[in-house]
């Protein structure tokens, strides 16, 4: 890492979540193994082979005034109202509009919207419609409401790489400090996709758990007996600035984004490369770009989807290329898998674990599968070392997307 590159740190968090509303509550649920996850009571839920999922834990309807909300896509919503907790967090700076950009992506976009729209148009002719389809359905609709309401003229970006669009947007954000086009950055994941059309076509795919009986435990990750992913729905944003200009300015600092690393698969469209080389590219990219060697990492909050294929895979990667020491942690276990929103919130919770030295637990490991190679945190939440540390947040997405982001305490 260069000595007179730009130093990025993390000045505000916001999110909601199936656990909770805010990043207080979210992360109490997390040390106290809180479950967001339940049947649904939907009147569609008999026509799907999955009848579970992650809701948000507060409802955006109740946060958001109702004429703002009509006009906005659940997935907006709810980057609306993370976004809004992460700069007030942040403290509210003030900034140039010229030095202020947005890097928020959806790995589905408005897909509720597209959906209802055409029953409406179907059923009841286009004169229906709203005028705000189309800004709603949009994937970088939760983006360009963030950059209305905070004023960011320096650019307003929109990743998206499924599972992987939160953090890839993360470390887009970086380098936009990095490369002197903003002083802030506003950045992270959004998604809204509890449908029954999303939950059948994953079913479909055999991607999902199908623990009806017992919904709280179905998400397991790392367990021997996990058959699949829980969707969850939700928001995780950060507010990323210039070591200088938070500086300047006074604000409190979580940790600094010390670096990033991408890689791709290049193997198949929805699987995970078996051998887990992607991973290994992404890591070993992040760690030449952090300037950080394995023995710094003490954490890893890991993507760990509870797939039968991925989780045994990845802490093999981390185990090669980073060791086997770092606590690791899927706090998918309790949040359900975000899709597009899990980098943003699991990238909060990375920080929030560096912040406070303590790595929250990985709910439901009965039986931890023989393949681990890693230091599973499973049980109770484990404590983090004092002194200088780092830690690192993993997102994999269909299409063979890697990346992993690394953070530093100061």
């Amino acid at each position: 890492m260069s000595k007179d590159r730009v130093r990025v740190v993390v000045t505000g968090l916001g999110a909601t979540t199936p656990v909770g509303g805010d990043v207080a509550s979210s992360w109490s649920a997390l040390l106290e193994g809180r479950s967001g996850i339940k049947t649904l009571t939907e009147d569609w839920v008999d026509t799907v082979p999955v009848k579970f999922a992650g809701p948000a834990a507060v409802d955006p309807s109740t946060v958001i005034p109702r004429p703002e909300a009509r006009r906005l896509d659940r997935a907006e919503q709810f980057a609306l109202i993370a976004a809004r907790e992460a700069w007030k967090d942040a403290g509210s700076p003030e900034v140039d509009s010229d030095r202020l950009g947005v890097v928020v992506g959806s790995g589905i976009g408005g897909i509720t919207t597209i959906l209802s729209a055409y029953d409406t148009f179907r059923e009841k002719g286009w004169q229906r419609l709203s005028p705000f389809t189309v800004p709603m359905l949009m994937p970088n609709g939760p983006a360009g409401w963030i950059g209305l309401e905070f004023g960011a003229t320096a650019g307003v970006h929109a990743t998206v790489s499924a599972c992987a669009t939160g953090a890839e947007a993360i470390g887009y954000a970086i380098d936009m400090i990095r490369s002197g086009r903003a002083d802030v950055v506003i950045a992270g994941g959004t998604e809204a996709a509890i449908h029954p059309l999303n939950i059948a076509s994953f079913a479909a795919m055999r991607a999902m758990s199908t623990r009806n009986d017992e919904p709280e435990r179905a998400s397991r990750p790392f367990d021997k007996n996990r058959d699949g992913f829980v969707l969850g729905e939700g928001a995780g944003i950060l507010v990323l600035e210039s070591y200088e200009h938070a500086k300047a300015r006074g604000a409190r600092i979580y940790a600094e984004a010390a670096g990033v690393g991408y890689s791709a698969d290049a193997h198949h469209i929805a699987q995970p490369e078996p051998t887990g080389e992607g991973i290994k590219k992404a890591t070993r990219r992040m760690l030449a770009d952090s300037g950080l060697s394995g023995e710094d990492i003490k954490h890893v909050n890991a993507h760990a989807t509870s797939t039968p294929a991925g989780d045994v895979v990845e802490t093999i990667a981390i185990a090669e290329t980073i060791g086997p020491h770092p606590l690791v942690t899927s706090t998918k276990s309790l949040t359900g898998h975000l899709l597009g929103g899990a980098g943003g919130i699991e990238t909060v919770f990375t920080v929030k674990a560096l912040h406070e030295r303590v790595v929250p637990a990985t709910a439901n490991v009965d039986d931890l599968d023989d393949g681990i190679k890693v230091d599973i945190v499973y049980g109770e939440p484990r404590e983090l070392p004092q002194g200088r540390i780092a830690a690192v947040n993993n997102s994999f997405g269909f299409g063979g997307h890697n990346v992993a982001v690394a953070f530093v305490t100061l």
